[in-house]
């Protein structure tokens, strides 16, 4: 077992990047850090950021407030990562969704911990959870749900968590995209005594019904670049318009700033 990164630490290893608080992680110490919340009975959630998710938040301060009061925010993306480097944090280390779900699985399988799946249809639940049991000796999963694409109401939603809690899943994972999905973990974190993480593309990804990038472009930084290919309608504006300007806003911060933040 490693040793538990303190919340002092955890500040410490923290850089703003254009106002969104972000942690220099990894995936051991995500794992560890979810396993001891799981095991104090806590609840709390955890994004996973990406350049997408910090130029919604600074697009919007509300969901800037959202992802700042997450109990741990992860670097998702390689630019993020990079930044996070260029801003001090030089041990920062890419924490991607679709690794993070089944090491976190891979862990909660070893001591036990029911897990459980909440967004996706239900085609995707199905095959993502037959593959990842498929490679994972002993996991639990107590909890799923494809929720419908109409918002539930309050009474719709309390049901919800009724049934994850009565299902005895301590850890959820959240597949609804951004900003979707850290918008309903706020708001409903305290309902369950599950600890969330947003997870986004993870669930096609798992369930392959999405290619991912190769390796080398997912190092180099150009993962975009390859879901964007294979996406071009959907994912046009979300590239070709955030990603210069978060390239743009961030050498202004790094020059205007320094380094040391």
């Amino acid at each position: 077992m490693r040793p538990l990164i303190t919340t002092e630490e955890l500040n410490r290893q923290s850089r703003h990047l254009l106002g969104t608080i972000i942690h220099a992680t990894s995936y051991a110490d995500t794992c560890e850090q979810v396993t001891h919340w799981v095991r104090e009975g806590k609840s709390a959630y955890v994004c996973l950021s990406n350049v997408h998710m910090v130029m919604e938040a600074y697009d919007d301060p509300a969901f800037q407030k959202i992802v700042n009061e997450a109990d741990l925010v992860t670097p998702d993306g390689a630019p993020i990562t990079w930044a996070l480097r260029l801003l001090g944090a030089r041990e920062a280390t890419q924490v991607r969704g679709p690794d993070l779900t089944p090491e976190l699985c891979r862990r909660s399988a070893r001591e036990r911990i029911p897990v459980g799946f909440y967004g996706g249809t239900p085609e995707v639940l199905d095959q993502m959870i037959s593959n990842l049991k498929e490679n994972i000796t002993g996991l639990e999963v107590a909890y799923r749900f494809s929720p419908p694409f109409s918002p539930l109401d309050r009474s719709e939603q309390d049901r919800v968590f009724e049934d994850i809690n009565a299902s005895g899943a301590r850890i959820l994972f959240v597949g609804l995209g951004c900003p979707k999905q850290e918008k309903w973990m706020a708001e409903n974190k305290n309902h369950t005594q599950a600890v969330m993480l947003g997870v986004g593309a993870a669930f096609d990804i798992l369930a392959d019904r999405n290619k991912e990038a190769p390796h080398w472009m997912q190092v180099a930084g150009l993962e975009w670049a390859y879901r964007l290919a294979n996406e071009p309608r959907r994912l046009w504006r979300r590239y070709l318009y955030n990603n210069p300007r978060f390239l743009g806003l961030f050498l202004m911060q790094l020059l205007g700033r320094g380094s040391s933040i």
